[in-house]
């Protein structure tokens, strides 16, 4: 069955209409009938398959016993009638092996049934006596298995039914050993049976279409419900301002990155950018405009780096942590200009800074390479004190953070 039908509205629609329904109401139409017979064809066509099998060998052992135990004269009648189910069952089970057009194998199961039964009854008709009613009565059992155990639509039920019946009513009525009205209430009587058991083959079929809809309907539900936890994911892990994602998803690829030790397998670098005199863009254009200003910001940092490798986050305010896997410093202080100059040549405007008329970045770098041992905690903080230290030296800039003792008390100093 093809499983992504859960997702439209119009089957999961229909499927709630139908189990509304009483039970015995139900009926499957269109693309639910399709996938219904799609999902128990496997089923059925073994049991078709394996009922063949077995008759044909029935047939070919009673035919052997015959010949063993019974006269010549009797034995050699049967001979011929019944050597037609044999290669009829092979073909039928040929036909059933896949899936083919269910017109074609409908008519193929109807046919080749009608022929097994034909030649049960011929069987009997051939030898007289009392064999006459007896294989009668066996073409009408053969044919009551059949309708039990074949889980197929209900006309083809309904055709071999009224088959099995007239050929037993036709033989009957040839039968030199009863009288028209024995014939006629024998054969009242086995349609009362066979009534029947089409009957609980319906009510069968009807508690199976309706255990596939449940299945459906629950198969539609946890789709909903997982869409539902996927978006509820989705805004647990995305700023809602800018749309791209926010600290605690970016904490979440920082411990999948460096796993529980203490090295990236292939380095990374971190950049943490922040806007420079963004109080004064709000004091001066309003909260309104700052927010405007995150969301651009947000998205030109986004346009500066590799979508299918590095991560944008944004991590508090106006700063922004940006990762990049696999890169060196060289290639790492590339990216952060190209976004400092990026975001400048935008030309948002931001009256009250003191750097520049428009806004502008200061980005703090920080690499570990492969073969450093520190945890992504420790490069974040580098990248803080290089952020710090742009800013302190002017602002609008790019700071790579350098590990000598001298730098690094300067920072703090100036921190």
């Amino acid at each position: 069955m093809h499983l992504d039908v859960q997702d439209d509205p119009a089957i999961a629609a229909e499927v709630d209409r139908l189990l509304a329904r009483r039970t015995r109401d139900i009926r499957l139409t269109g693309e639910i009938k399709r996938l219904f017979r799609a999902r128990v064809w496997s089923q059925t066509a073994k049991i078709i398959r394996a009922w063949m099998i077995w008759v044909a060998l029935l047939d070919v052992l009673t035919l052997a016993l015959n010949m063993l135990m019974l006269p010549r004269a009797v034995a050699l009648p049967m001979l011929l009638p019944g050597t037609i189910v044999p290669p009829v069952a092979m073909a039928i089970v040929f036909v059933w092996r896949k899936p083919r057009a269910p017109w074609f194998q409908g008519a193929c199961l109807i046919t080749g049934v009608f022929l097994i039964l034909l030649s049960v009854a011929l069987v009997g008709v051939s030898a007289g006596g009392e064999f006459y009613e007896r294989h009668l009565n066996i073409m009408l059992f053969v044919a009551i298995t059949a309708i039990i155990i074949f889980a197929i639509p209900l006309a083809w039920t309904v055709t071999i039914a009224a088959l099995a019946l007239g050929l037993y009513l036709v033989f009957q009525l040839q039968n030199p050993a009863i009288e028209f009205g024995s014939a006629e209430a024998a054969t009242l009587f086995f349609a009362s049976g066979i009534y029947a058991t089409v009957a609980a083959r319906r009510i069968m079929t009807i508690l199976a279409q309706k255990t596939f809809l449940f299945e459906l309907r629950d198969r539609h539900r946890v789709t909903e419900l997982a869409k539902a936890n996927d978006r509820l994911e989705l805004l647990a892990s995305t700023d809602p301002l800018t749309g791209i994602a926010n600290r605690r998803w970016m904490t979440e690829r920082l411990e999948l990155l460096w796993g529980s030790g203490r090295r990236c397998p292939d380095g990374a670098a971190m950049l943490m950018c922040d806007i420079d005199h963004f109080k004064k863009l709000n004091d001066h254009l309003g909260h309104a405009e700052g927010d405007r200003c995150l969301v651009e910001v947000a998205r030109t940092i986004q346009e500066n780096v590799r979508r299918d490798r590095d991560h944008v986050a944004r991590y508090g305010g106006e700063e922004f942590l940006v990762l990049l896997p696999g890169v060196n410093e060289e290639e790492a202080v590339s990216v952060a200009e190209r976004i400092r100059r990026s975001v400048e040549a935008a030309a948002f405007p931001n009256p009250g800074s003191r750097v520049s008329r428009n806004v502008t970045l200061s980005i703090g770098v920080a690499v570990q390479r492969a073969d450093d041992a520190f945890t992504p905690e420790q490069l974040q903080r580098q990248a803080d004190e290089a952020l710090y230290l742009a800013k302190q030296t002017g602002r609008n800039r790019v700071q790579f953070h350098s590990p000598e003792p001298s730098r690094r008390k300067h920072i703090r100093s100036a921190r």
